[in-house]
């Protein structure tokens, strides 16, 4: 198989209410991209390279003969953003939690990584975390020592 280049990631995701969940997502400081955006579907910008495309659940039922969870009981996936700091991960996840978010797990604390979890409004886990570029570097310096042993 032949690459031809970084691929874009689209994740679909089913949501109860689509204006809540554009209203919610739009709070935390997401843009929506209007010529992927109708009645039953809008399409989240998270960068140049990821969209989250949030599907009224009718919607998302065409692309699936499997039954759709619920999220709100139980686990999908956990989509996973970065964040610039530990500061930006508070911000993100305190903005997430007023929205109308709900948080998920205890933050989590490593050496080397920061980061705090909510649901949405539909019950989707969400983390958000830092890792901390010194650690890293730490690591890359070990990793290759040990490559060249």
């Amino acid at each position: 198989m032949t690459s031809t280049g970084a691929r874009k990631l689209f994740v679909n995701l089913p949501v109860a209410n689509l204006d809540k969940s554009v209203e919610f997502f739009t709070k935390l400081g997401f843009t929506f991209d209007a010529r992927f955006t109708d009645e039953n579907a809008s399409a989240m910008i998270v960068n140049d390279e990821a969209v989250v495309m949030l599907l009224v659940q009718d919607r998302f039922k065409e692309f699936t003969k499997k039954q759709l969870v619920d999220a709100t009981k139980h686990t999908e996936a956990i989509m996973a953003l970065s964040a610039e700091s530990r500061e930006d991960v508070d911000a993100f996840a305190d903005t997430a939690l007023e929205a109308g978010g709900a948080p998920a797990n205890d933050p989590m604390e490593m050496d080397f990584m920061y980061g705090r979890s909510f649901q949405d409004l539909d019950g989707h886990l969400w983390e958000i975390f830092w890792m901390n570029p010194s650690a890293l570097e730490v690591g890359e310096e070990t990793a290759a020592g040990a490559a060249t042993s």
